[in-house]
């Protein structure tokens, strides 16, 4: 999920052009995007496209960004996009462990009403403080959470916090290891100037050094940045290729630890090394 395109739900006339990006993965809004006298009309028409056999049999990444689950419009958004052909849901402002587990509660319900065989994973938005400080609990609350997305515009804007490289790394790094302590990926959020092309290209490649998958994009130019930034370098692959094939040889031979063109290479490289090539296999 190299690049994430961000879909207003209130605009139905975007969803093929979006279909037809060069986006990994599509997310639609239901949440700030979308008007309060809109809600309903937004689910009926996002209901209604990821219905179509097209976009269900899409090879893109399909994720729906819900209402906060205090709002009044949680309940029918869920109801409504627990769909086939929607591998996540995106619940913003989560601060809970109990609050992500009453999501999953909530969701194996309307899977079950809407005839859904395989169940529907959660990313969760890190957008507070509250959520910041308990992101490794959150992200461990249930086997349904696939990842953390970071919210920088909600964490940042309301505290006064200025969007610096410094900060911007600080909470990256807390994300990261949060979600590496559960098992799930890291995902980074928005850059929000379109036309700062270099602004976005600064942020994704801190986020894409710290180890997220990719990030989200608010307009289809930032996409094949993301898909630039996030993809890995056939020579990178290629190393970790001669990394592990090293790694079989050195097995063989009764070594652990073993020397790959002068390093030293132990667990955690090879790891490494086998997760690049798992990726590129998987993508």
């Amino acid at each position: 999920m190299r690049s994430k395109l961000f879909v207003p739900g209130a605009r139905p006339e975007l969803f093929d052009k979006a279909l037809a990006s060069a986006a990994d993965a599509l997310s639609f809004d239901l949440e700030d995007s979308v008007p309060e006298a809109g809600k309903q009309a937004a689910r009926e028409n996002l209901t209604s496209f990821l219905s179509r056999a097209e976009v269900k049999a899409c090879s893109k990444l399909l994720i729906v960004r819900t209402n906060a689950t205090d709002s009044p419009h949680f309940a029918a958004d869920l109801a409504a996009m627990a769909l086939p052909g929607v591998w996540l849901l995106n619940i913003p402002k989560v601060e809970s462990a109990a609050q992500v587990r009453q999501v999953v509660v909530a969701l194996e319900r309307a899977e079950a009403a809407n005839g859904v065989s395989r169940p529907i994973g959660l990313l969760l938005n890190i957008e507070t403080p509250r959520g910041l400080r308990l992101a490794a609990e959150l992200a461990a609350a249930h086997p349904r959470v696939a990842g953390l997305q970071l919210g920088l515009g909600d964490l940042f804007a309301p505290n006064g916090i200025a969007r610096t490289p410094a900060n911007v790394h600080a909470v990256l790094f807390a994300v990261k290891m949060a979600a590496t302590e559960a098992g799930v990926f890291a995902c980074d959020g928005a850059w929000p100037d379109v036309a700062d092309a270099e602004g976005f290209r600064t942020e994704a490649v801190l986020s894409q050094q710290l180890g997220f998958i990719g990030k989200s994009c608010i307009h289809p130019r930032q996409i094949g940045q993301a898909n630039v930034i996030f993809s890995v370098a056939e020579a990178e692959l290629d190393e970790a290729r001669r990394i592990v094939a090293a790694a079989r040889d050195a097995s063989d031979q009764g070594r652990g630890a073993f020397l790959f063109e002068g390093r030293m290479i132990d667990v955690p490289y090879l790891r490494r090394a086998e997760a690049l090539l798992a990726g590129a296999l998987g993508a």
